[in-house]
């Protein structure tokens, strides 16, 4: 049976020593969440907005640990004036990203975000990398903890919409 890459997800962030995991609870992330719950050596801690994650991994940064920071597109707009300190402040955080706003999406609402996610990073000093298939997905986020732990830097995956497929009304 194949694993699903939130499994290979998770293993990677036991074997890259990630000890908080933080998240506005996600249907893209929702696996991973689960993974990183059930697991004693991660603390997940769910958040009441997402730029509660970027004070969140500063802390850990300076308190000796690694986090993540999962949230949907949407939730980067909420991140962006907390973003600017980690660039000024030289303090490394991956962030994993799913896509809403783009293929086959139903909720208007969510497109002017989805468009903007991977500029609005950018010109915050992110590192952005996209999956839009499966086997990407565990190789960037190798590449992108690397990066922000070797260079202090923030970095982020994108997790395409199409990969993780288009929800309708009635979901």
């Amino acid at each position: 049976m194949a694993t699903h890459w939130s499994q290979q997800l998770h293993t990677l962030l036991k074997q890259q020593n990630i000890r908080q995991v933080s998240f506005v609870p996600d249907a893209g992330h929702t696996a991973l969440i689960k993974l990183c719950e059930a697991d004693d050596a991660m603390r997940a801690v769910r958040l009441t907005t997402e730029e509660e994650g970027v004070a969140l991994a500063v802390g850990a940064w300076l308190g000796g640990d690694k986090s993540v920071l999962l949230m949907q597109s949407s939730g980067v707009g909420n991140c962006i004036n907390m973003l600017s300190m980690l660039s000024v402040c030289q303090i490394p955080l991956t962030m994993l990203v799913t896509m809403r706003g783009d293929w086959a999406e139903f909720n208007p609402w969510q497109v002017p975000m989805g468009r903007a996610t991977q500029p609005v990073l950018e010109e915050m000093g992110v590192l952005v990398s996209r999956a839009d298939r499966e086997d990407e997905i565990v190789p960037l986020a190798e590449g992108a903890l690397r990066i922000a732990y070797n260079t202090l830097r923030p970095a982020a995956v994108l997790i395409g919409q199409r990969l993780l497929g288009a929800k309708t009304f009635d979901q």
